[in-house]
């Protein structure tokens, strides 16, 4: 916790100053994009994400995930092509409003995630999600589940992967370290690097990650998963504008039968081979915290 003397961080301190954070009481994690804190607000006990600069983060593919994302300013959209140093400073400022305007439509949607109180200076305040006994909720990776617990959860997350879609949001990095598990389920975080569906070419292959990523782990504890198909049944829905935050899914879903594509078998196996990498990567990460 929070030690008497102990040194605010620089980032914070214009957030002190304004009277927006009245103290840090301990720094949650540090990972590959930024650095959490637990701050008092108030009366209230709030996290801070504090957004690590573009040359220090160590998220790969960026531009895969900003695919798609427009500025409502011309000026801007052009100086962000140009690479000026305008240009990387409005891009940084994307990246940054891209998580918490994508917390506010999921909320809207009917995602569990954590509420978000605004983004101050590269500094996104939201709610500090906690467990039945008023500990900070751990991640799913760290917790072990019972067959049914497993059955329940991922049918939560299925939902909520479905109900993202249903805004035009794919997650684009969901796996177990990704998601908190409070007293009621699962809290899906980290979205800096969402996608727009209509507007990203990967939002497919993403989503399907995503959903791979989620049944790979859940099977873990119930292994009848394994062949449940709720990446294809989502999307399909998609496709054919019949998705919505209601949806009842199945997990069962038959694709048409046609000719191989072999294009499509080698990108699905790249694709698979970066995963199992970036999956590798995460656990080393989740091991240092």
């Amino acid at each position: 916790m929070y030690k008497v003397g102990m040194k605010m961080p620089k980032r914070l301190k214009p957030l002190y100053e304004d009277g927006i954070v009245d103290e840090v009481l301990s720094q949650l994690m540090s990972g590959k994009e930024a650095t959490v804190y637990v701050v008092r607000c108030g009366n209230d006990i709030r996290c801070a994400k504090v957004y690590k600069e573009a040359h220090k983060r160590s998220f790969k593919k960026a531009v895969q995930y900003q695919e798609g994302r427009k500025s409502r300013n011309s000026r801007r959209t052009r100086a962000m092509e140009k690479k000026s140093s305008f240009g990387r400073k409005e891009q940084e400022e994307a990246w940054q409003n891209s998580e918490v305007d994508a917390l506010y439509r999921l909320a809207d949607g009917g995602v569990r995630v954590p509420h978000p109180f605004g983004c101050f200076d590269g500094v996104l305040l939201m709610e500090l999600v906690l467990a039945a006994d008023g500990d900070v909720a751990p991640r799913l990776n760290d917790v072990m589940l019972t067959e049914q617990q497993a059955l329940d959860d991922h049918e939560t997350i299925m939902h909520d992967v479905a109900r993202m879609l249903s805004v035009g949001i794919v997650h684009g990095d969901l796996s177990e370290f990704n998601v908190l598990l409070d007293e009621h389920g699962p809290v899906i975080i980290d979205l800096p690097q969402a996608v727009d569906a209509s507007g990203n070419n990967n939002a497919k292959a993403m989503l399907e990650r995503d959903v791979n990523n989620m049944t790979t782990y859940y099977s873990q504890f119930a292994p009848q998963l394994k062949n449940s198909q709720y990446a294809s049944e989502i999307w399909n829905l998609y496709e054919s504008a019949e998705l919505n935050r209601d949806v009842q899914l199945t997990g069962l879903f038959k694709e048409p039968e046609h000719e191989a594509d072999v294009d499509d078998i080698l990108l699905q196996i790249k694709a698979a081979y970066e995963e199992e990498q970036a999956r590798i990567e995460r656990q080393q990460e989740a091991e240092s915290d």
